[in-house]
């Protein structure tokens, strides 16, 4: 990966390449980039867990939500969950088994389109969803966006944005400047460097968004992000985007306090932030901007948004139902387990606040 690295850098007139254009090498290279790569990222033996990593809560609960969705539209032909980014596909398994044992009638008229970048992951969705695979089926990017328009489809992100590349900004003395990747020859090692911006893009959202302008305070970019909701909402003809994700406002990410950004990495559940070290060994993350999300839908049509906390979402869609009086002989029995699972969802100080769910809605003939 390093060498790769390394070879883009030295074909760049700069002699670097953008931040972002290094995390895309470092997360999606088809063979070294670190999601490309055939070894687990989620739970125990991987480097992070989501969600969907906390017994089978979240995929029941989207079950829920999806069941009360498709009830209100004419009970006749087909409707598709498309899932985006679904890794190992727990997250799949768990809320086709909830629709197929509660919601019988709807997991019959049921598709279930899974896009997946890596080679890899499909092999492990193939495997793990085997029980529904009559209704399964894996595709690319590319084949995905071969269907002219999608009609009756609920598109289900879970911490799919937060892993796009972004471009990182500053406020220097010599004016706005981009974070780029070069090598340095005398410590051996990747370096950065902050040079003009060039990308019109880029410079336009610095101006129209007008990032506060504190000297020194790092501010990453995810246009790609923005890209993906606007060309998915216009690719639907009637539907919903489901996206969850961490993230805040613009407000609160650009605030004083977040000098730094929010740029993590996690490799072995330890978090750091050196990115340019291990690179395609490690995850690389930011945290989602959800002003930009709610604005790029808003521009692709949305005609109704719904923007709140995971932990809201979930209570509104039956989770704390979810509780069982456990057996008091057995505090390590299921019972306990899953009351155990809904309460690590559910607290402040866990993955309730800090992550949201944002729905966004087109309308279409029917």
């Amino acid at each position: 990966m390093l060498q790769t690295i390394r070879e883009r850098i030295a074909r760049s007139p700069a002699g670097a390449i953008r931040f972002s254009e290094y995390m895309s090498l470092c997360l999606y290279e088809p063979e070294q980039g670190y999601y490309m790569r055939p070894r687990p990222k989620l739970g125990p033996q991987g480097d992070y867990y989501t969600s969907a990593s906390i017994g089978t809560l979240m995929g029941e609960t989207l079950a829920a939500y999806a069941a009360s969705r498709i009830r209100l539209w004419p009970d006749d032909g087909q409707v598709t969950i498309a899932e985006w980014g679904g890794g190992d596909g727990k997250l799949a398994r768990s809320l086709l088994d909830e629709l197929q044992s509660a919601y019988p009638s709807i997991y019959e008229r049921l598709a279930y389109v899974s896009v997946e970048a890596s080679p890899y992951h499909r092999l492990l969705q193939a495997d793990r969803l085997k029980p529904h695979e009559s209704i399964v089926r894996i595709m690319d990017e590319a084949e995905w966006n071969a269907v002219p328009s999608w009609e009756k489809t609920f598109v289900l992100s879970n911490e799919l944005l937060d892993a796009m590349p972004v471009h990182i900004v500053s406020l220097r003395q010599e004016g706005w400047r981009e974070l780029h990747v070069a090598w340095d020859e005398q410590a051996e090692a990747l370096a950065e460097r902050w040079l003009p911006v060039t990308d019109r893009r880029l410079a336009a959202y610095i101006q129209g968004k007008r990032l506060p302008e504190r000297q020194g305070q790092r501010f990453e970019v995810n246009l790609a992000a923005a890209d993906w909701i606007g060309a998915t909402l216009r690719r639907l003809r009637s539907g919903e985007i489901v996206t969850i994700d961490y993230g805040d406002t613009a407000s609160e990410l650009w605030a004083e306090h977040r000098m730094n950004g929010t740029l993590l990495c996690y490799r072995n559940h330890q978090a750091s932030d050196t990115p340019l070290q291990a690179p395609g060994e490690q995850d690389m993350t930011a945290h989602v901007n959800f002003t930009d999300v709610l604005e790029a839908g808003e521009a692709a049509g949305a005609c109704e948004t719904v923007y709140m906390s995971q932990k809201q979402f979930l209570v509104e869609n039956g989770l704390l139902h979810k509780l069982r009086q456990p057996v008091a002989s057995d505090p390590f029995g299921p019972e306990a387990r899953r009351n155990r699972s809904i309460r690590q969802l559910l607290l402040s100080d866990g993955m309730s606040e800090l992550f949201k769910v944002v729905i966004q809605r087109k309308s279409g003939p029917r």
